[in-house]
């Protein structure tokens, strides 16, 4: 049953929901609804266990929910793949898997996430649309790979098939997400780069680098190719064997050639090879291109005409999560999304998925250099404080809609993965 089909009366089945929820676990818990959940939970400490990549298990965030709500939350990073194996084949390990939507797609399945009951959620309405219908405008093209809103629900609370719409049920909220593109150093460079296809220029044999995330760098290398016109894919999250076959052959030829100096898998890496010179055009994710640049090192995060790789994440609820911890993983969600963490996450070049109540956690100035696209009417600090970008600055890739707007493809699962993997794999050690 879907959202759509209870609105009739007036009043939403989500919003009775939520209402009798809230009732519900306030009674229970022996407080009014109203008052002091960080009360109770500091009275009856909780702790959850929650796992995922380095962008978003950030300490300032535990330390600011135990301020909050004095719920403790004991937080692991992994790199990508990890997490996506850690799901899957050890679900008891953790109660928050932190993950990216691609990995949704093999973790989902496995039944170790329970559906998210979307009533509980008290700023679901504020969720950027792109995570339910796939358009952040109207007029927006959907893009290519795993959009997040075609495994964003589900149909029930047992079920385990991917919703081919909006429901009552959501595998995650969305959290986190950004459009990726190349990092530069334009002082390196030498001309003005505007293609994907520039990586694979000649001028920058040994010195160009991409990430060595199978899922990832796989469409990199698409974006790639398809910049060169060697290739028009079907679809480039989703290749054929063939597909596949002709991206990895590309890429060895490539290596082999002597056009690539790295392959990277961490933020650090990525930071390190610019930074030092070593590789002048790679893979990069727009915080690491900020690290350069607070280093007094000139970075760009180089818009490109054929558009951006995107790839989004969020925070599922482990299978075995029940009762007073359960309460706790939903109460630390609506947290999440109130707004605080939102706006730290902006403030580092990311996404927030709920822009309403992050906004009311930023200054004006960094909503306009951050979201609007606007010059930086002051200095533009990171969230530790140090000096990320000078007065006058504008944003690299311009505002939130242009951005996102133009996504290309989202990080992905193909049907032929296993393949992908192996393949890719050959690509690594050719």
């Amino acid at each position: 049953m879907t959202a759509k089909s209870d609105i009739k009366s007036g009043v939403s089945r989500r919003n009775f929901l939520k209402t009798s929820a809230a009732a519900a676990v306030g009674a229970s818990l022996g407080s009014g609804v109203i008052t002091g959940f960080p009360t109770i939970w500091a009275q009856n400490p909780i702790t959850l266990r929650q796992f995922g990549t380095g962008v978003s298990n950030l300490n300032a965030i535990a330390e600011k929910c135990k301020e909050d709500l004095g719920i403790t939350i004991q937080m692991t990073a992994t790199d990508s793949d990890a997490a996506a194996q850690r799901a899957v084949t050890q679900p008891d390990s953790y109660d928050i898997a932190d993950v990216e939507y691609w990995i949704l797609k093999k973790v989902f399945p496995a039944g170790v996430i329970q559906p998210m009951d979307i009533s509980r959620l008290t700023h679901y309405d504020q969720i950027v649309p792109l995570f339910k219908t796939g358009k952040l405008l109207p007029d927006s093209v959907i893009a290519q790979g795993t959009a997040p809103h075609t495994v964003g629900f589900v149909e029930g609370p047992d079920s385990r098939d991917f919703a081919k719409g909006e429901t009552d049920w959501f595998t995650m909220v969305p959290t986190i997400y950004n459009a990726d593109t190349l990092g530069i150093r334009p002082d390196l460079v030498g001309r003005e780069i505007s293609s994907w296809a520039d990586i694979m220029d000649p001028a920058f044999k040994g010195k160009s680098a991409i990430i060595n995330v199978p899922s990832i760098g796989i469409m990199d290398a698409a974006m790639i190719m398809e910049a060169m016109g060697l290739i028009t894919y079907g679809d480039k999250g989703n290749m054929t064997t063939e597909e596949i076959d002709a991206t990895v052959d590309f890429l060895i030829k490539a290596k082999q050639d002597g056009q690539f100096r790295a392959f990277w898998k961490s933020f650090d890496e990525s930071v390190n090879l610019m930074s030092s010179g070593e590789v002048v055009i790679q893979s990069m994710w727009s915080p690491a291109v900020a690290a350069v640049r607070s280093k007094g090192i000139a970075c760009t995060y180089q818009p490109l005409k054929e558009g951006y790789r995107s790839w989004g994440g969020g925070m599922g609820l482990a299978a075995h999560l029940s009762g007073a911890q359960l309460d706790a993983a939903y109460e630390y969600l609506n947290w999440y999304t109130s707004g605080w963490v939102g706006g730290y996450l902006n403030r580092q070049g990311y996404y927030s998925a709920n822009m309403e109540t992050a906004k009311q956690h930023m200054t004006p100035d960094e909503w306009g250099f951050w979201i609007e696209g606007k010059p930086a009417q002051g200095d533009i600090l990171a969230p530790d404080g140090t000096v990320m970008e000078k007065a006058g600055a504008v944003r690299d890739g311009g505002s939130f809609e242009e951005r996102m707007g133009k996504v290309a493809c989202w990080n992905s699962v193909m049907d032929e993965d296993r393949y992908m993997v192996r393949r890719w794999n050959e690509f690594i050690a050719a």
